[in-house]
């Protein structure tokens, strides 16, 4: 699904869970050379295996890198660029692009700038056409499925596509390099603001003066300032790229949510788990014999232990009579949904994770977090230009204000209002939701936002 935050398997969830930004925080430290914004543990390599021992795999890891020669920030002229973005990830390479574009100086920081993004995004086809990024899809199907129950189905007329992430960076990049974005490899320790500019301390000893920051980190919020307690819900998923024998699926349609729990009937403890805190499937069928497979936990507080998700999978899989040959890819996914908007305004500028851009009834990010960069370049560009003489705070705030404008941040604390309803429903009680459209905000209506939400 749209994923943002890979964990590592052996990932334990506090109870409550109100350690786990923390923790976050602290693998983020010691993980940032795979992607400053957290995400998951990504694992690669293609092992042969038996379906009953799914959950024994471990692929080898594998970390890939683009093959680009980057034009490097040279500190020694002491020079101070307009825009510095920390975080390479897709909005912060968007918005670099973009505010490049209109010929001002930016340098772009990351650990590892040219390490293929870990992340598994599945977007609605006509978002990635508005934003001229078709040909970033290495997979489209015609449509999308909800299975309520086992005699209940919902289609969604809405084409839906896998995002070729090695296509997307490279494109980025490429823009990115045309346009004069300067970049440097290293972590952000800390941020020193003056009057009318920023120091950045990296983690090698470089200082890096901007006029404007972004932090583009994700959840793991290195430089955005939060001061109201963070307790979101949580999205877990556990995900398998694989080679099947075969599957029940529609290759022309994708899986969008499955909610049957027929494969739970033989292993009563987990059927009442699962009637508890519902999961459900979602696949990408590429073909007759592969397939991503996804098992998921919409929102809970405390978020599924990974585990429970894993064994839910394997009962679901062997029910469907689906038997793993091999696995490409698997991934375990960790998604901080709701919570506190920051500080606003700040000094330092946001968007995706950090900036409280997470939907907060579905976990959805990528694209609205790349329709958002359009925003915050178009912002920066407009303030940087205008003659007016702001200091750092008062450009930081007229950024922010268009971020955040007070209709968005009504239509976010709506939709923080739907995951507090998720959070109460129980699979029967989603089921009624579907089924009889009633309720106070019926899931099926949300889902119908969904798919309408352009934002």
């Amino acid at each position: 699904m749209d994923t943002l935050l890979k964990t590592h398997n052996k990932l334990e969830f506090l109870h409550p869970l109100h350690g786990l930004s923390e923790k976050v925080s602290n693998w983020n430290s010691s993980k940032q050379e795979l992607r400053c914004s957290l995400r998951k543990s990504y694992r690669t390599g293609r092992v042969k295996a038996r379906s009953s021992a799914l959950l024994e795999l471990v692929p080898e890891t594998k970390k890939e890198n683009l093959e680009f020669e980057l034009p490097l920030y040279d500190s020694s002229k002491g020079l101070v660029v307009d825009l510095a973005v920390v975080g390479g990830g897709p909005a912060g390479l968007a918005v670099a692009q973009q505010v490049s574009e209109a010929g001002l100086s930016v340098c772009s920081i990351d650990p590892s700038p040219k390490l293929i993004w870990p992340n598994n995004y599945g977007v609605w086809v006509d978002e990635f056409e508005a934003m001229d990024l078709l040909d970033c899809l290495d997979t489209t199907w015609s449509g999308a499925v909800v299975f309520i129950d086992e005699h209940s189905k919902k289609d969604l007329d809405r084409p839906y596509g896998r995002v070729n992430r090695k296509q997307l960076k490279s494109k980025m990049l490429q823009k990115c390099i045309s346009n004069g974005v300067k970049f440097h490899q290293a972590k952000v320790n800390n941020v020193i603001h003056e009057e009318d500019k920023s120091l950045l301390v990296c983690s090698d000893g470089v200082t890096i003066q901007a006029t404007v920051v972004l932090d583009a980190t994700g959840f793991s919020r290195c430089l955005v300032q939060y001061d109201k307690p963070y307790n979101p819900g949580y999205q877990v998923a556990y995900g398998i790229l694989a080679e099947v024998e075969e599957h029940p699926f529609d290759v022309d349609k994708m899986v969008f949510m499955d909610w049957r729990d027929s494969h739970l009937k033989n292993s009563p403890q987990l059927k009442e788990r699962n009637s508890k805190i519902p999961t459900f499937l979602y696949a990408m069928p590429f073909s007759s014999n592969r397939i991503f497979l996804e098992e998921t936990s919409l929102v809970a507080r405390p978020g599924l232990p990974m585990k429970d998700i894993q064994e839910r999978m394997v009962a679901r899989l062997k029910h469907l009579g689906i038997k793993v040959k091999s696995i490409e890819e698997d991934e375990h996914c960790v998604i901080p949904m709701g919570g506190p908007l920051p500080v606003l305004p700040q000094r330092v500028v946001g968007i995706g994770g950090t900036a409280g851009m997470v939907h907060p009834s579905t976990g959805y990010m990528v694209a609205r977090t790349l329709a958002a960069a359009p925003i915050v370049a178009n912002a920066i560009v407009q303030y940087l230009g205008s003659g007016r003489s702001l200091s750092g705070n008062e450009l930081s705030a007229e950024v922010w204000k268009d971020l955040w404008p007070i209709q968005r941040r009504r239509q976010r604390e709506f939709f923080c209002f739907g995951m507090s309803i998720l959070l109460k429903l129980d699979l029967n009680a989603t089921r009624r939701l579907e089924i009889m459209g009633k309720g106070t905000i019926p899931l099926v209506k949300m889902i119908n936002n969904l798919i309408q939400d352009r934002d």
